[in-house]
């Protein structure tokens, strides 16, 4: 296969994505190891790493030229010299995967030179898949998705965990807080990727989260740059693919309103 003809590798990433929620889907009849990371709420199990490593051993397979970066600590050595890149998150809502068996996704995103060519968010109980390829329109399913209209904050529905409210002494704590108070309201669904995908269809207007990695946001920006979304840190500053950062996303509008008199009057003042 072509390594940069991006549509047929977003099929044949879109095959591998359905077995891999086949191998999810069964392990739900079994007992799962989980095991914590960073924290208490920090889970992986074994699941994580098993399905990372079949992304890894399909993608050395047929693309042995391209690099690979995972969530649970794969990567290929020396990724940086390399044009192509997979950035791969096995599942996206590890929480709800153990607790819920609900609301989690499989993330799958393929960057040329540092643009982003292939998404695919795939959420695994809906049996409902985002995908995009750069310039071809993204879709949800079949459907494909329209361009994003602009939304006015008192009449935002925004994705954002509420933990974020609770950090006090932090600078982003009160801007935070503030834009809760203005929006028609809020939803957390213990998915990074998925929310940005509702974004990215229309169901939610914006997400913020304050610490975000690669692998949870990469295919979220190929779905939103072919609707017209926007994105950026949490303070405005371009997102840097490779790295973890604060991430806002949403509609054209709202983002630009939210940045200027949220966080922009915050911190000049």
């Amino acid at each position: 296969m072509n390594e940069y003809d991006w549509h047929k590798i977003k099929e044949l990433a879109i095959t591998w994505v359905k077995e891999a929620s086949n191998q999810l889907k069964a392990s739900l009849e079994e007992t799962i190891h989980v095991e914590t990371k960073s924290s208490p709420d920090d889970l992986v199990t074994e699941m994580d790493r098993k399905i990372e490593q079949y992304f890894l051993q399909k993608i050395q397979m047929n693309f042995p030229n391209h690099a690979f970066l995972g969530e649970e600590g794969i990567s290929s050595e020396e990724f940086d010299n390399r044009d192509t890149i997979w950035i791969i998150d096995p599942i996206d809502g590890t929480t709800n995967f153990v607790h819920q068996q609900y609301n989690f996704a499989i993330c799958v995103a393929v960057y040329h030179k540092g643009e982003g060519k292939v998404g695919i968010i795939y959420d695994v109980m809906n049996d409902e898949l985002f995908h995009a390829v750069a310039g071809q329109g993204a879709f949800r399913n079949e459907e494909r998705l329209e361009s994003l209209a602009p939304v006015k904050v008192d009449k935002a529905i925004i994705g954002l965990n509420a933990r974020w409210l609770l950090y006090k002494g932090k600078a982003f704590q009160p801007i935070v807080v503030d834009l809760v108070r203005q929006v028609r309201g809020v939803r957390s669904y213990g998915s990074a990727a998925l929310e940005m995908a509702y974004v990215a269809s229309g169901r939610l207007d914006g997400y913020i989260s304050l610490r975000l990695s690669p692998w949870d946001f990469a295919a979220a920006l190929v779905l939103l740059n072919e609707v017209g979304g926007c994105y950026s840190t949490f303070y405005g500053e371009p997102l840097a693919i490779l790295k973890a950062s604060s991430v806002f996303v949403g509609k054209p509008q709202f983002h630009d309103v939210v940045i200027r008199k949220f966080v922009q009057k915050e911190l000049n003042s």
